[in-house]
């Protein structure tokens, strides 16, 4: 129509969709906190390398990524959400109130593109589904139903976070007010099986890739293996045996001379070029002993040098301790300040603690030359011996090899028996460690009982000792009542004497501070517990002691009883400042005497 003016671009394709603002679509898009421009997103897979078999190019994870089936952030408070109409060709959609809470919607499922649309008007056609909800990206498929809702799936997740964000507005078709013409739109997240198939197909793909990355980087990190030994060959034999006669190649055809013997590569047809190899490895043992004999003269010369230079370490070291001596006599000592005193007693303790140390280190080296100048002189007569004996012992070498591979067999025999051996002995010892194990967790168990019993027994102890005490307070309790029923007999009979008595007397028994038998009742029992604690008692713990008896009592009442009966009970201060403290004492005994 003419009124609407611009249009908006959406996936590059002119759609035409007239609006009350010209901004309206991008500001609903930028307050859910999408580009306005880029609806469509970008392509899951831009670019997959067949040769790796994983995806390349794929940006850092972002909760707005489309794909990721994560639910975009929430507005933030200062950015007022701002819903506007929105016109279609056949439709208005109006925006819900900005007081009202937002709609509600369910967990969204994994890998969710399928939405559910309730509260279409009756009158509303797949056409019309179609010109709203294509504004929120690309609609693969509309399953409309007949009870005014449908269901909606898109090409991308993101597009299901935009159609989200039309739930709540008002739809009308037309400019009609007619019931069927109008509704609410409800929008939701819809559970369906192709959405969790290709969800499920792409976290396959993912863990795929990772574990393609994880298994280069740990082949990147992993050591090389060691070169490959070729077959035997005769032509590879005389180049082993060549290398064998050259000492920077020797350790790289030794090698190969044993794999080879180990591989059983050793025959009738090839003993005599093994036998020459192997001749040609013992040839060997000679310079390596010489080789040993120069390193230890090399280790002797070094340590004649370390032995000198040590000794002129020490002799330098007893120089300069005889200057801190010297220093320390009176007859310089005394021309020196403290500070320079402490420095130089300082300085001559950490000289000969150190002087002591390269002396010891000295000291040990002598003694470990001295022990080898011994053995070597135990030593002289056995070589001796031995070159006389060295014509015998050649002789004897050819039987001994031929011994040596016998008593190897043999000793192959009696390993593989021994085995055996320690695989039943192992068996039975697993047997005797299960049990040792059970017998251990039973006496454990057993202890922690013991231990629970002395425990209760302790407590059973404990409520016995308390329940004594109970006992205990209750006699007493008994005791004072009784007293107090005596207490009671002898005041009804004073007043049965008082009522016979003439008009006076009744006249100062009305005057009496005592006003009823209940204050009678609290003086005897007051009085009593006075008699009991001497030295006095306070207001509080005497109020405490008849709240036993009766939990109606209040402080006031009993002290100002108390104070009307001066004959009969008095009140002293005890302690100084903050401990002053005030007491009530019986005085019964004196107050009659005084009237």
């Amino acid at each position: 129509s003419a009124d609407g003016g611009r249009n908006l671009s959406l996936d590059s394709i002119p759609m035409g969709l007239p609006m009350s603002d010209p901004t309206a679509w991008a500001t609903a898009m930028n307050n859910l906190g999408m580009a306005p421009m880029g609806m469509t997103g970008q392509p899951l897979l831009p670019d997959f390398d067949p040769a790796l078999g994983m995806m390349t190019g794929i940006p850092p994870i972002n909760p707005m990524m489309p794909g990721l089936g994560i639910v975009p952030p929430p507005i933030p408070p200062d950015m007022p959400a701002v819903k506007e109409i929105i016109h279609c060709k056949s439709c208005t959609l109006f925006p819900p109130n900005p007081h009202l809470p937002p709609p509600a919607t369910r967990e969204r499922p994994p890998g969710c593109k399928t939405v559910f649309v309730g509260g279409l008007p009756e009158n509303g056609t797949e056409q019309i589904i179609m010109e709203v909800f294509e504004q929120c990206g690309e609609v693969i498929a509309i399953r409309k139903s007949k009870k005014n809702f449908c269901h909606i799936r898109f090409a991308e997740e993101f597009m299901v976070d935009k159609a989200l964000y039309l739930s709540g507005y008002r739809i009308r078709l037309g400019s009609s007010t007619d019931k069927k013409d109008t509704g609410r739109l409800h929008v939701d997240f819809a559970q369906a099986r192709d959405d969790l198939y290709e969800w499920e197909c792409k976290q396959r793909m993912l863990a795929r890739e990772d574990r393609h990355r994880r298994r280069l980087a740990e082949e990147r990190f992993r050591p090389p293996s060691p070169p490959p030994v070729v077959h035997y060959s005769d032509h590879e034999c005389s180049v082993v045996a060549e290398k064998l006669k050259d000492d920077t190649k020797f350790s790289e055809a030794i090698q190969t001379l044993l794999t080879w013997i180990e591989r059983g590569e050793v025959n009738r047809r090839t003993a005599n070029n093994f036998y020459s190899m192997i001749q040609s490895a013992n040839s060997h043992i000679r310079r390596l002993v010489n080789e040993k004999a120069a390193h230890e003269k090399e280790m002797e010369e070094a340590k004649e040098k370390f032995k000198l230079a040590l000794s002129g370490i020490l002799v330098q070291f007893e120089q300069i301790v005889a200057v801190y001596h010297s220093a320390s006599k009176q007859k310089a000592w005394d021309h020196f300040t403290k500070a320079q005193r402490k420095n130089i007693s300082v300085w001559c303790k950490q000289a000969e603690e150190i002087r002591n140390i390269h002396n010891d280190e000295l000291m040990g080296i002598r003694r470990e030359e001295e022990m080898e100048m011994s053995d070597e002189e135990i030593e002289d007569p056995s070589e001796m011996k031995e070159t006389e004996e060295s014509a015998l012992v050649s002789q004897v070498e050819a039987l001994k090899e031929e011994n040596d591979s016998l008593r190897w067999q043999l000793d192959a025999y009696r390993n593989e028996v021994e085995l055996l051996k320690q695989e039943q002995g192992k068996a039975s010892r697993d047997e005797d460690t299960t049990k040792e194990q059970q017998m251990k967790l039973l006496q454990q168990a057993l202890q922690g009982m013991q231990k629970h019993l002395l425990k209760v027994q302790e407590e059973y102890k404990k409520r016995e000792a308390e329940l004594e005490k109970v006992k205990e307070d209750k006699l007493k309790v008994e005791t004072l009542l009784e007293n107090l029923k005596e207490q009671e007999s002898s005041t009804s009979r004073v007043c049965a004497c008082s009522q016979e008595k003439e008009c006076p007397v009744e006249k100062t028994l009305s005057n009496s501070p005592v006003k009823s038998e209940r204050e009678v009742l609290l003086v005897g029992i007051i009085s009593t517990f006075l008699h009991v604690h001497p030295f006095g008692a306070s207001i509080e713990y005497i109020c405490s002691y008849l709240q036993r008896l009766d939990s109606k009592i209040c402080t006031a009442e009993v002290e100002v009883l108390m104070t009307r009966l001066q004959n009969t009970f008095r009140q002293e201060l005890s302690g100084v400042g903050a401990s002053l403290e005030k007491r009530w004492k019986f005085c019964g005994f004196d107050g009659l005497k005084m009237t």
